[in-house]
């Protein structure tokens, strides 16, 4: 069973929290977070780290496939901050 953990590490296996659906919005031009009450508008990065959140990849590995797609070394402190503050908001539950 996942669990929402205060300090996500680089194995950690994230996915998207029950109740969120990540999905592509082309009238928003980004990818979204919806949820019952509502949506997120998620900014390009956001969108590129939660589409990569699927439970089985981890979060190194999304780093590595992160830094390989865009050509940008150093970014396992920026996706881990992410993983950890969508892990406070609900929006990601990891192993």
């Amino acid at each position: 069973m996942s669990a929402v953990l205060a300090e996500p590490g680089l194995a950690s296996q994230p996915r998207i929290g029950a109740g969120f659906r990540l999905q592509w919005e082309p009238a928003q031009d980004c990818h979204v977070l919806l949820y019952p009450e509502g949506m997120v508008k998620l900014n390009p990065s956001a969108g590129e780290i939660l589409k990569r959140c699927d439970g089985q990849r981890s979060v190194a590995t999304i780093v590595a496939d992160l830094e390989a797609a865009f050509a940008t070394p150093g970014l396992q402190a920026d996706v881990l901050a992410f993983v950890q503050m969508a892990g406070q908001q609900r929006w990601l539950t990891w192993a």
